[in-house]
Formats: C-alpha cells, sequence, structure tokens
C-alpha cells in the first residue's frame, strides 16, 4: 500500500520520461496507474511493425506515427486526468537545456543507446536533478540509480567501446562470418547506394582501368546506357574476384593464412541465368517498401542457408530491384535492418565473400542478427524494470539516500532470486564529468590535426556535441549558431591545422581545455607528445587515458557484444553515422566485486574513467562492428553461483 507520504510525493512530482519504446510503454502505463500527474516524455522515433509484438500502447494503425505521441494518448484514454507532454524530437536537442531539465523533479531513462545517456547524464548533473537509468535485454535488466554527489553519475565506470575491427582486415584479410557482414554493409552497400562522396576502403579501379591510368573510372559508376545485367556481373566480378586476385598478389599475407579463392559470375552462372532474374523481377508487382529479392527468386525460408549460387543470384537480383524500382533512393541509402531488401543483398555479398575465404555461409534470419546486433526482446523483462524505475522514482521523490538499489533482473533463480539489488557505488573521484579530474592525451602534435583531435577525441571519446576548445586563454574552436562569419572560416582553417601550427601550438606539456556549454561540462586535456603508434592497437594514433579501460568484448561465443546490442527506447541508427544524435547502441560492461549488501566502494584500481563508445563519429581505421535494435540493457553475470563476488553489466 501507497502511504500518505508516497502519495503526496507522487502526485506533487515533475517527471521527465526520456524514451517511449519497450520500457517507456511499459513505464509510462506503470507511472499512469501509480497515480503520477505531470510527465513529459522524449522521443525521436516512430512506430515500427516490428516494436508491435511488444510495445503494448502502439497498433498496426500507427506505424510511422511519434512514439511519444501515440503513448500519451494512448494512456490519456484511461487516465484523462492527467497531464502529458509528448515531445517528437531529439533529447539531445538545443531545447532540451538544462534549464529544461531543472523543472523536472527526477528524470527517467529508457535510451537504447550510449551517447544519448551520457548527454542526458550531463543534463542531469548540471541540473542537480536525479536520474533512473535502465535497459533490457532478453530475460536480463538492470536499473541504477544516479544522484549527484551520493551515488556514482552514469560515467563515473568505464564504458567499452564497440567491438571494432582494423580496415585491413575487413578489406584483405576476414576470419570470422562478423568481418564479412561489416565489409558488405559498411563497405560494399555503402559504396553502391550511399553518399558516393564518402572515403571508403574499397578498391574502385578495374583491373583494365588499374594499369592504364590513376584517373580511370570507377568501377562502381553505371556508365551511360548500361545494362543492369552487365553492370551487375561487372561489380560482382570487381569485387569477388579482381579484389581476390589484387589482394593475393602480396604473398606476404598469406605465408601464414589460408589464400582465398577468386570467384567471377562466369564460373558458375551463366548469363540465362542474370536474364532469368531479371524477367522474375518483371513480373513480381510489389510494393516499393516491401520489394524482395527471394521473393522475386522463390525462396521463402530465411532460416535456409543460401548455396554459393543461390547468394549469388540473390545479390545480383537485389542490385537490380534497387536500381529498377528504389533508384530515386540510390546515394542516400544507409542499411537498415527493416529494409528486406538491403539485408538480402549485405546477406547474399557476405555470403560469397565467406566462401571465397573460406567462411561457413549463414542464412538471411542469422546475418539480419549480426548484422543489426538484434537480441530478441521479452515484453515481461521490460515491465518488471519499469516496475522497478517507479520504485526508485519513489524512493528519490522521499529522499530515502539509504534505500537506493540498483537491481538487476537475472534469468534464473540464483540464492532464491530473480531480482538481485546492491547498494550503488559513492561517485568515483576520479570520474571526468562528475569530478573534473584531468585526462591525459598522447598524440604526435606534429602531425595529428585539430580535426584529428575533435573527431576521435572530443565528439566520440568525450561525449562533447558542441564544444569549446582553449589553450589557456585563446580560443582555438568552437561551434554555434552566434558565430560571424570570419569566426567560422578561422575556426574552420584552425581545423586542418597540425596541433603545433595552430596560432597558440599545442606541444608537449600544453593543457586543453574542451567544454559544451549545452551540457555546462569543462574537461581537462594534458598534452603529452608522442611520435608512433601501432596501428593495429592503437588506430585512432592517439591515446586517450585517465580512467581504467574497459575490457573489450571477448569472442563471439563468450559474448554477447558481439552478436547483439541493446536498446529499448527513442533513438536508433546505424554504427558509421557521422555524429548523428540518435546514435549508436553500445554494448557496456562493467564489473563489480564485492558482496551484495554492502556499501560498494571504488577501488583504487576502478578508479577510471569512460571508454569511448564511438557512438558515430567515422575513423579512419577502424570500421565499428555493427549495431541495432531497439531493446535496452544487459545484466550479465558469468557465475551466478558467486554472483555476489563478480557482476557484469552491459548497456
Amino acid at each position: 500500500m501507497v502511504s500518505e507520504r508516497q502519495l503526496e510525493a507522487i502526485k506533487g512530482a515533475k517527471v521527465l520520461m526520456v524514451g517511449a519504446g519497450g520500457i517507456g510503454c511499459e513505464l509510462l502505463k506503470t507511472l499512469a496507474l501509480s497515480g503520477f500527474q505531470d510527465i513529459h516524455i522524449i522521443d525521436m522515433d516512430t512506430i515500427e511493425v516490428s516494436n508491435l509484438n511488444r510495445q503494448f500502447l502502439f497498433r498496426q494503425s500507427h506505424v510511422g506515427q511519434s512514439k511519444a505521441k501515440v503513448a500519451r494518448d494512448a494512456v490519456l484514454k484511461f487516465r484523462p486526468q492527467m497531464s502529458i507532454t509528448a515531445h517528437h524530437a531529439n533529447v539531445k536537442d538545443p531545447t532540451f537545456n538544462v534549464e529544461f531539465f531543472k523543472q523536472f523533479n527526477v528524470v527517467l531513462n529508457g535510451l537504447d543507446n550510449l551517447d544519448a545517456r551520457r548527454h542526458v547524464n550531463r543534463l542531469c548533473l548540471a541540473a542537480d536533478v536525479p536520474l533512473v537509468e535502465s535497459g533490457t535485454t532478453g530475460f536480463l535488466g538492470q536499473v541504477t540509480v544516479h544522484v549527484k554527489g551520493k551515488t556514482e553519475c552514469y560515467e563515473c565506470q568505464p564504458k567499452p567501446a564497440p567491438k571494432t575491427y582494423p580496415v585491413c582486415t575487413i578489406t584483405s584479410t576476414p576470419s570470422k562470418f562478423v568481418h564479412c557482414i561489416v565489409w558488405a554493409k559498411d563497405l560494399l552497400f555503402a559504396k553502391l547506394f550511399g553518399d558516393k562522396n564518402q572515403e571508403n576502403d574499397l578498391n574502385v579501379r578495374s583491373s583494365d582501368a588499374a594499369s592504364s591510368s590513376d584517373h580511370a573510372e570507377d568501377v562502381f559508376v553505371r556508365r551511360k546506357d548500361e545494362d543492369i545485367d552487365p553492370y551487375g556481373r561487372r561489380i560482382y566480378d570487381h569485387v569477388f574476384g579482381y579484389n581476390i586476385e589484387v589482394a593475393l598478389s602480396n604473398e606476404e599475407t598469406w605465408k601464414n593464412r589460408n589464400r582465398p579463392k577468386p570467384i567471377y559470375s562466369a564460373d558458375f552462372m551463366p548469363e540465362n541465368l542474370t536474364e532469368q532474374n531479371g524477367n522474375l523481377a518483371k513480373n513480381c508487382v510489389v510494393d516499393t517498401s516491401s520489394v524482395s529479392a527471394m521473393a522475386s527468386l522463390g525462396l521463402k525460408n530465411p532460416q535456409d542457408t543460401w548455396t554459393l549460387l543461390e547468394s549469388s543470384r540473390i545479390f545480383l537480383e537485389a542490385l537490380k530491384l534497387f536500381f529498377a524500382k528504389r533508384e530515386k533512393e540510390i546515394g542516400n541509402l544507409s542499411f537498415d535492418k527493416d529494409d528486406q531488401l538491403a539485408v538480402e543483398f549485405v546477406t547474399a555479398a557476405a555470403n560469397i565473400r565467406a566462401a571465397s575465404f573460406g567462411i561457413s555461409l549463414h542464412s538471411l534470419f542469422e546475418a539480419k542478427g549480426i548484422a543489426g546486433n538484434i537480441v530478441h526482446a521479452v515484453a515481461t523483462t521490460n515491465a518488471i524494470i519499469a516496475g522497478l524505475i517507479v520504485i526508485e522514482a519513489i524512493k528519490v521523490l522521499l529522499k530515502d539516500t539509504d534505500k537506493y538499489r540498483m537491481t538487476y533482473c537475472l534469468e534464473h533463480i540464483t540464492k532464491k532470486m530473480l531480482l538481485m539489488p546492491v547498494e550503488p557505488y559513492e561517485p568515483n573521484k576520479s570520474c571526468y564529468v562528475c569530478s573534473e579530474t584531468p585526462l591525459s592525451l598522447e598524440i604526435n602534435t606534429s602531425r595529428s590535426k585539430l580535426r584529428d583531435f575533435v573527431e576521435k577525441i572530443v565528439k566520440a571519446k568525450l561525449g562533447i556535441n558542441f564544444p569549446l576548445i582553449m589553450h589557456g586563454s585563446n580560443l582555438l574552436y568552437e561551434v554555434g549558431d552566434d558565430l560571424d562569419e570570419v569566426e567560422v572560416a578561422n575556426y574552420a582553417a584552425n581545423l586542418e591545422k597540425v596541433l603545433s601550427q595552430l596560432p597558440s601550438p599545442v606541444t608537449n606539456g600544453t593543457m586543453l581545455t574542451v567544454e559544451d556549454l549545452q551540457q555546462e561540462l569543462t574537461c581537462n586535456i594534458n598534452i603529452k607528445h608522442r611520435e608512433e603508434f601501432d596501428e593495429e592497437k592503437e588506430p585512432d594514433g592517439m591515446l586517450l587515458s585517465g580512467w581504467t579501460q574497459a575490457p573489450p568484448a571477448k569472442d563471439d561465443k563468450q559474448s554477447m557484444n558481439d552478436k547483439q546490442s541493446i536498446g529499448n527506447g527513442g533513438d536508433s541508427s546505424n554504427a558509421l553515422q557521422t555524429e548523428p544524435a540518435d546514435a549508436v547502441k553500445d554494448g557496456e560492461m562493467e564489473e563489480i566485486s564485492e558482496p551484495s549488501g554492502k556499501k560498494r566502494k571504488l577501488s583504487e584500481g576502478s578508479k577510471a574513467s569512460i571508454l569511448d563508445a564511438t557512438d558515430g563519429t567515422r575513423n579512419h581505421k577502424e570500421v565499428e562492428k555493427l549495431d541495432d535494435d531497439d531493446d535496452d540493457d544487459v545484466v550479465m553475470f558469468d557465475d551466478l553461483d558467486s554472483m555476489t563476488n563478480k557482476k557484469k553489466r552491459l548497456q
């Protein structure tokens, strides 16, 4: 039963909910039934068909509409006396600044990506508003409480970067199917159907052109009046044949590796098969939003593993359908796991490449899971987590600090419990976000440009959206709408200068101050000049330290992070976008090593800070592991019998 004190706190509270997805729907319903009267919801997403199996406030007729607005309308039908304000917007929009956050008594997160979580965490710290974080994946879930000065902030503990692979592995020496997926999704698909001006690590010159001129035509450009069939075969032969021949020419690479086999379309697929594909496509009348190469070729079961021939036919048919039925979209497409034709193309391309390198082929169902980092959501877990969020929110409103709990939802009963509560950490004195501890950056100041520092460190690793960078009293870089043309030009020019040649030179021993005025965050970075970096281990060409680096995701069989991402709320995107505000879902792992029921103190070894979860900024030396879907966090226990000694938490 709710006490009078609790009821008074509930009715008088003004709550901000960020995310109206799987957790968000359950949370809004639970808040309404618990008596909360004034709620604001922020979510930039629209409803998709795949949401309907668990986001119960939505119906088929709502597909394409705003999640926040539809969720509000659904709840008002059974709680019309409530005040619910829906914002169909990105939580990182300037509208939602510190002053906006200050009006709320508590903020409840149901987000699906690290970038947005960090942003909300910083705004809550600046506004001094308590934050309740949450997440689920499958049967696992967690709820955490973050109160400024009393508990750790969301960024007090290390967050590992999403799994990344060096470009040389992806383009030349793949050894796992996921390498082939990354290649097909982030290189080949992007090259054929995405922005033609973006940098790409594919070999784009044909064999004839490569030997004749440095200015020869790009093999990926369709010639004027060229039929789609020969164009498709030309692409096929280039990426699966000629490029493999080029790779084989480097004998040193294959001394200790299995040599790949070049595959050409004419070797096993006569011309009439391509023509048959075309005829089937023309006879198949379908809506452009559901165009399918599988349907055109009569392949029905997505769980069947295609042969090399079937994969090749799907590849050519999908390419043909893109140009025949979706030509207006070409040049602006990015991979979407809910785009059937895109998934078919990527699966087929990955399978052909896998066959070339002696890697096992996979079904479309399996490939889609890898490409989208999909873990299937469980509505019951979302409901449990939503209930726990409300319980912690009530404690926060009552300021019952001693009763705050981080609660983990387990898949199996352990020590007679499915819900494991532990007391939250105290603030980490080494956290650069809530304790403003200086960081250290090793970088070649004579070679690296200010742009490298801004993109790879300030935005990608520190999550700063509107950076202001100062060297002492000298302003090196700033973004904002209030800058005049001269300032914009000066800062743009600075971006292209190496650090040591800036108007106020950045050299060994320099202290840089980085601020984000929207987040009201200030960070100091000590610069240490370093000449050389290992391209494989340090692909950024710089090394940020000042915290304990979180462990990377383990191998495929040991880590869910290689197969899935976690997300449940609002924003979703692809891994390699250029700093979208709705950035990526990022696996996050944290280790806790003391018995539950005791105050969890920070050890010296864990006085660390946040590791980059590269949420969008393109790294030219790495290709990020793919991630998507819209379910949030995961809690993992390596050894459930000794769960109180080790708990792993994935975002």
